[in-house]
């Protein structure tokens, strides 16, 4: 059995006014093991592992390192310690190479000041080596996979000479061939004397993966199991507190007329350059369209055609027969429900009201919620939307008024699918609807897409997790450096075929849906 390396005694944390974000949470860390941290959204993990790494201050509570009491105040005295933390976002310089992204901050220098090249992409290239990464230090940043970019950023905390490293959500964006790879070369750290942590919501990866595993709820700690010991039913079920049902029952599809019909969309990026590429592609009424890609290959700027964010350079766009290729992105909201993957930034304003972010849309289009000729809202109106969306989507809340970042990641998730839904539009758009979602709120959206299905609406659903994908679609298009390389109903293909298109596989040429 290897010695405890950190040990977290009795940490809370209290976020004012009153909530309870940790209570009374105790868990011991040991060196030489991939330890998974899991939990619904608002759980706790990781508020937990930012009180470790300095970037939150706990309220009590205590932290051993190596059985030494310590107190980081910030990220810099924890890697100092030898603890680094590679978050969900990835935060390098695209026009730097890989070795000038890994030794920023901490170059080798002459001795009059001058940064010594030779020295800095020597250490990096031995790094590299070390640890089996397979990258090439002097290739830009922005010229490499998101896989290679998620290395990069442990090479930045190897580098540094770290111990510990803390992974939040790590394959949150990635295929499945590069998960393989990446699991690999953490099993290799592992072995090599490091000790990893491993916040995700996948539980499959985590029972892969991990060594222990130790369950959040509500700000607790409720249980820490060896890995071998669980099944994904039971670990599911210490989270959640009840069974979740993992396989979601899909009858055949019954498609109806075509929604959507794109022929040809192009969007050029301010370079000239085709960031989406002759993309044609329908949604009929009835259907679910799984949107596969690896992040960063046409996905987003799709979804900023369809809904009017980004200007058509060629092309068209129709919904239910309408042109909406050049119309305005309240003319496209008539006909378009949206939800968009980042729920912070275009999805909802954070500081304003639960209230407010409930009947966004709602007020412009529907003239029940104006009065006065349209100067004042109807508050009354508006509160009984908000209800309506709280108990129809089971949004755990408690005043209307409160602010929307009050609520946990699920909960905000909740209330944009309700706004969205309650439009009734008949084209549904779902960026990445569940990341970051637990797997009770993620089991919950499953149900509510498949609903959809089958009240006739048209879904087209972009999602980088391919369980979720092909959980609920009913055919699956691949895009590759911004054009559709295949079109695959979803019971005649396997994730590993799709693995190998969004990896530009397969001898992947336009697949464009026959339209």
């Amino acid at each position: 059995m290897n010695s405890v390396l950190i040990d977290l005694q009795h940490i809370s944390k209290v976020f004012p006014p009153a909530t309870v974000a940790l209570s009374d949470v105790s868990v011991s860390f040991r060196s030489g093991e991939i330890h998974a941290l899991v939990g619904e959204n608002g759980a706790g993990k990781t508020t937990l592992m930012k009180v470790l790494y300095g970037l939150e201050r706990r309220d009590r509570g205590d932290i051993l390192l190596r059985g030494t009491h310590v107190d980081f105040r910030n990220p810099r005295e924890a890697i100092a310690a030898g603890i680094g933390m590679v978050h969900q976002e990835i935060l390098l310089i695209p026009e730097y190479t890989i070795w000038q992204n890994v030794v920023l901050g901490a170059e080798p220098v002459h001795a009059l000041g001058a940064l010594d090249i030779r020295t800095a992409r020597e250490r990096v290239a031995r790094k590299i080596d070390e640890f089996q990464f397979n990258l090439d230090p002097d290739a830009p940043v922005g010229s490499i996979s998101v896989a290679a970019r998620q290395k990069v950023e442990i090479l930045k905390l190897l580098y540094r000479d770290v111990s510990v490293l803390i992974l939040d959500e790590p394959t949150a964006v990635l295929a499945p061939q590069e998960v393989g790879q990446l699991f690999l070369e953490l099993q290799h750290l592992r072995d090599k004397g490091h000790t990893i942590i491993f916040i995700s919501h996948r539980l499959d990866e985590v029972l892969g993966l991990s060594d222990q595993v130790t369950v959040m709820r509500r700000g607790k700690a409720v249980a820490t199991s060896p890995a071998s010991r669980l099944t994904k039913e039971e670990l599911a079920r210490q989270m959640v507190g009840r069974s979740v049902v993992f396989a979601a029952e899909r009858s055949p599809a019954e498609p109806g007329e075509p929604v959507l019909v794109a022929q040809g969309l192009t969007v050029r990026t301010t370079d000239g350059r085709d960031a989406l590429d002759q993309v044609s592609l329908q949604v009929r009424s009835g259907e679910i369209l799984g949107v596969a890609g690896v992040e960063g290959n046409g996905q987003f700027e799709l979804v900023n055609a369809i809904m009017g964010l980004s200007t058509i350079a060629a092309g068209s766009l129709f919904v239910q027969g309408i042109d909406l290729s050049h119309a305005d992105i309240l003319t496209r909201r008539r006909f378009i429900s949206f939800v968009p993957q980042d729920r912070g930034r275009m999805g909802a304003s954070l500081p304003a009201s639960i209230l407010e972010n409930a009947i966004m849309t709602h007020h412009i289009l529907d003239r029940s919620f104006r009065r006065w000729r349209g100067l004042a809202l109807n508050y009354r109106r508006a509160i009984a939307l908000t209800r309506q969306i709280q108990h129809q989507f089971d949004v755990s809340m408690e005043n209307a008024a409160a602010p929307f970042q009050s609520l946990s990641g699920g909960n905000q998730q909740k209330v944009i699918l309700g706004r969205e839904l309650l439009l009734e539009a008949p084209l549904v758009l779902m960026d990445q609807p569940t990341r970051g979602l637990d797997v009770g709120s993620t089991e919950y959206v499953h149900g509510l897409l498949l609903d959809l299905r089958n009240r006739k609406k048209a879904v087209l659903l972009v999602s980088a997790d391919l369980d979720e994908v092909f959980t609920v679609a009913d055919r699956i298009i691949v895009m590759s450096r911004g054009q559709l390389v295949a079109d695959l109903r979803t019971e005649e293909t396997t994730r590993e075929e799709v693995g190998y298109y969004m990896l530009g596989g397969k001898d992947a040429v336009h697949a464009q849906a026959d339209i």
